[in-house]
């Protein structure tokens, strides 16, 4: 189910899927939630699965200033309070990761568990050019973006840039930082990914209760690549009891830590 909820001065657009217990899906970069439907399938028949279009994404219009990853966690954060009424689950792809740990690390109530898939808390953690798109996908994302925005596809180049921008400069969480989070994460990552995979294990090394899933045969877009298989480990994760999730020392835990 289509809607818009006005949170502060961005009028965001949502889909609503399903029953159960609340699951936020947080899209990647450039794209929108359409980016993440083949997913919700499959989740749907579990969760109630809410995907929202963050700031200048998709039919969420582009406001004035700049575009960080702070300003879309806020905006999650109203999300959560407004639309979904409460806590939920946070899964995030790429761009959705930083915001999803932002939101996570700034108000934990609010998260019941968390997934993080091919994202970076620092943007160091990136692989050399990943950020940096060519001239074909900046054609795709052009025509991507124009089918749906209200801005049109003349507004683009205003988007790319705000984001070119977020991209080199943010997110700058720190491993210590990651100590903030208490609660069960998933940290996902495709065996051909655009992260780097030292960072990758610091980010599961610096979350206190997480694990760390390796998808085969995928490469960055690896809950497209391979949605049921990314579908059934999100599920097994969401779903299993909170002390398994929670214990290092259990068979679904990772003792580091």
């Amino acid at each position: 189910m289509p809607g818009y909820v006005q949170l502060g001065e961005v009028n965001t657009f949502y889909e609503r899927d399903g029953a159960g217990e609340p699951l936020v899906l947080l899209h990647p970069g450039f794209a929108d939630s359409r980016a993440l439907g083949q997913n919700v399938p499959g989740l749907a028949k579990r969760f109630t699965v809410y995907r929202p279009d963050r700031r200048g994404h998709g039919r969420t219009p582009d406001v004035g200033g700049p575009i960080s990853y702070q300003l879309m966690a806020e905006d999650t954060i109203a999300f959560l309070e407004k639309v979904v009424g409460g806590p939920a689950h946070l899964v995030g792809h790429s761009d959705g990761t930083p915001v999803a740990l932002l939101v996570a690390l700034r108000r934990p109530d609010l998260v019941r568990r968390l997934v993080l898939a091919a994202g970076v808390f620092h943007h160091d953690g990136w692989i050399d050019g990943a950020v940096d798109l060519d001239e074909e996908t900046v054609a795709f994302f052009v025509r991507y973006h124009g089918e749906v925005s209200p801005d049109g596809p003349q507004h683009f180049p205003i988007v790319k840039a705000k984001l070119d921008r977020m991209h080199h400069e943010e997110p700058t969480v720190t491993v210590a930082d990651l100590a903030g989070y208490p609660g069960p994460a998933l940290v996902m990552v495709a065996d051909d990914d655009e992260v780097r995979v030292e960072h990758t294990l610091a980010l599961r090394d610096g979350l206190p209760r997480s694990q760390l899933a390796v998808v085969p045969g995928t490469s960055h877009g690896l809950l497209a690549d391979k949605p049921d298989l990314c579908n059934r480990l999100i599920i097994d994760f969401l779903t299993e009891p909170l002390e398994s999730a929670a214990n290092p020392d259990g068979a679904a835990g990772n003792d580091h830590g």
